[in-house]
């Protein structure tokens, strides 16, 4: 494998030699997202559909979402977000060798968001494709580059959640319009020294849920024609209260695990990033965990639920305002349609 000026600049600045990176795993070196412009607040909402300010937050802890323009795609934000994680890492795109871009939201069935940012990027030796683990997107992604990069296959990997659930929306349906928001957050990857990046992982799938949240694409079952109502359209539909029930277990187990799974206890994590989905079940997650809250990073109530961009989004805003230092342990969690659950949990450096 080829040590690269960033690998050395790296290794400078650590103070360790290049024995330990050999030694070492994968870990997080830039992060960029994209957030488009428009706010939508919880009044404007109320002009759309029956709800209330006081509804919302009551049930979701969500004020405000961003939607994109007319016109700007998936494809837009991921590339934007990518860009800004390869400036923050002083990575070129031409030393990128895998892009995983994890969407719901796809612009086309094919080709690949992954292979518009490839060439975007200027990646051209580069392999590319997309991944769909709804909500958990993003914690696949990551588990996924990891081991690629662990594997000698690449230095260096670029991982982004990008999603425009705007579009799928039913603005009629009070129950689902409220928690949507558009985004997008990219992660690079490269090797790091020995005890650092990601320590332990956990990607599971209870398919038994698979009809629990659904987009309808070429087809649709009847049952799930049945609760639509008998309307084929390609919008989210949500049982929540089973989801929530699915998610409070799922994000106790992973966390729990992938902590074990390190050799760790939970008090010897500093952090905890959970999918930004609903307030009430990263509350009850917590409960679960016994955590309280200055361990938990949320920023639910500005975005929404921004499904496989949510964790990077948040991740990105956690180290810039100061929640990670050098040395401390973090964990990642998510769950989403499939139905999927995953954790990783990575041991922060700061480059």
């Amino acid at each position: 494998m080829t040590v690269t000026k960033d690998f050395e600049r790296t290794k400078e600045k650590a103070g360790v030699g290049a024995q330990a990176f050999a030694d070492g795993g994968a870990g997080v070196m830039g992060l960029g997202m994209r957030l488009p412009q428009r706010v939508l607040t919880n009044g404007d909402l109320e002009a759309l559909v029956d709800t209330s300010d006081e509804w919302i937050m009551q049930r979701t802890g969500i004020s405000e979402r961003r939607i994109v323009a007319k016109g700007e795609t998936t494809a837009d934000i991921a590339v934007a977000a990518a860009k800004g994680a390869l400036a923050d890492a002083c990575v070129e795109g031409r030393q990128i060798g895998l892009v995983i871009v994890a969407t719901a939201t796809a612009d086309y069935y094919s080709p690949a968001i992954a292979s518009v940012v490839q060439h975007a990027i200027g990646a051209d030796q580069c392999a590319a494709f997309d991944l769909n683990a709804g909500c958990s997107g993003s914690v696949y992604a990551l588990v996924m580059a990891n081991s690629y990069i662990m594997c000698g296959a690449c230095d260096y990997a670029l991982v982004i959640g990008a999603e425009t659930l705007s579009r799928f929306v039913d603005w009629g349906d009070r129950r689902t319009c409220i928690l949507f928001g558009d985004g997008a957050g990219a992660a690079v990857l490269g090797r790091t020294p020995s005890g650092y990046g990601l320590l332990s992982s956990l990607l599971r799938s209870d398919g038994e849920g698979a009809n629990l949240i659904t987009i309808p694409g070429l087809t649709i079952t009847d049952e799930d024609l049945e609760r639509r109502g008998g309307v084929k359209s390609s919008t989210i539909w949500m049982d929540g209260g089973k989801v929530m029930k699915f998610a409070s277990r799922a994000m106790h187990t992973a966390v729990s695990e992938v902590v074990s799974g390190a050799g760790l206890d939970m008090s010897d994590v500093s952090l905890v990033i959970p999918h930004q989905a609903n307030l009430r079940i990263i509350e009850n997650a917590a409960r679960h965990l016994d955590l309280d809250e200055s361990r938990i990073f949320v920023n639910l109530n500005r975005y929404g639920n921004t499904s496989a961009a949510s964790i990077l989004i948040a991740l990105l805003e956690a180290a810039r305002g100061g929640r990670l230092n050098d040395g401390d342990y973090l964990v990642l969690v998510a769950f989403g349609a499939g139905l999927t659950y995953g954790a990783a949990l990575l041991r922060w450096i700061n480059y």
